[in-house]
């Protein structure tokens, strides 16, 4: 039955995936999965390899090889268990993939695993992920304007995602906050982002490291009145994060998204009026004028 649904889910999946395949971050992460495979079973090439196996054939994968790939598997298979988007997922297997490539390359030659290596080096320092880039209700601020922003309308309900461009749990992240920015925006209930990668200084006022190691990448803000009333991931006194899911449903729940959602509507509704009032009372007096 998990076959069938895996397959099933890999089927629905399949023009997305397909897309994501054609961008060249994929294209060369995917050749770079597969590479010693390649090498291990091209005609012409592994003949020329050398082999732990105890028939000689250089063309199939040894022992030793073989227990690497069944270890990758387990990793990739754990590791993706707390993936939430496809892209995790995906971005999972290429990375451990790569780490079994070196391993697997350093054992068939110093030579080839040095090259691999360098060739990661070069792929990590040139190529980064495809921001994504659909469809979404998200204002950005700079350094310059996000206090103005969120302090200009008591009334306003702001969800601010603080991230950096270069982490990629903010890169996965970026499709569940544009879906819920569709889903949930309003007059009353804004949503925000802010590069603090690029903007240090906002990290620093609001608390958030940028260091790797702290697990604060992204974080979430929520601001009423202009002042910040929750955060996930919340941090420890040692200034380290509290472990947090960053999926729809975890978000929904815990800033209550609904509740606020429709107080909000209420909020949008009166503000619609209001603003109708105030257009009618100029033409009232234009027409009084006039008589």
């Amino acid at each position: 039955m998990g076959i069938i649904t895996g397959l099933f889910t890999f089927l629905y999946h399949f023009p997305q995936i397909y897309k994501w395949l054609l961008k060249p971050y994929y294209i060369v992460s995917f050749s770079m999965t597969v590479a010693f495979l390649l090498v291990r079973k091209t005609p012409g090439l592994c003949e020329h390899l050398s082999s732990a196996r105890d028939d000689g054939n250089s063309c199939e994968f040894d022992w030793r090889e073989l227990e690497i790939l069944m270890f990758l598997s387990a990793i990739v298979m754990m590791k993706n268990r707390r993936a939430i988007t496809m892209e995790q997922h995906i971005g999972n297997l290429f990375m451990f993939s790569k780490v079994a490539n070196v391993i697997l390359f350093f054992r068939l030659d110093i030579r080839f695993g040095i090259l691999y290596l360098a060739l990661c080096v070069a792929f990590v320092m040139t190529c980064k992920p495809p921001l994504y880039m659909g469809p979404e209700y998200i204002k950005y601020f700079s350094d310059k304007t996000i206090d103005e922003e969120l302090q200009r309308d008591s009334r306003v309900t702001w969800i601010v995602e603080f991230y950096a461009n270069w982490s990629s749990e903010c890169q996965s992240f970026a499709r569940i906050f544009a879906d819920l920015s569709l889903k949930y925006n309003c007059a009353g209930l804004r949503f925000g982002k802010v590069d603090i990668g690029r903007y240090s200084d906002i990290s620093e006022r609001y608390r958030i490291s940028t260091s790797p190691l702290s697990k604060q990448l992204p974080s979430l803000l929520l601001f009423q009145g202009g002042q910040e009333v929750m955060r996930r991931p919340m941090v420890d006194n040692k200034g380290r994060a509290v472990t947090w899911t960053f999926n729809e449903e975890n978000i929904i729940r815990e800033f209550n998204l609904n509740e606020i959602f429709q107080k909000s509507k209420k909020l949008n509704k009166s503000m619609s009026l209001r603003e109708k009032q105030n257009s009618a009372q100029p033409e009232e007096g234009k027409s009084k004028k006039d008589q």
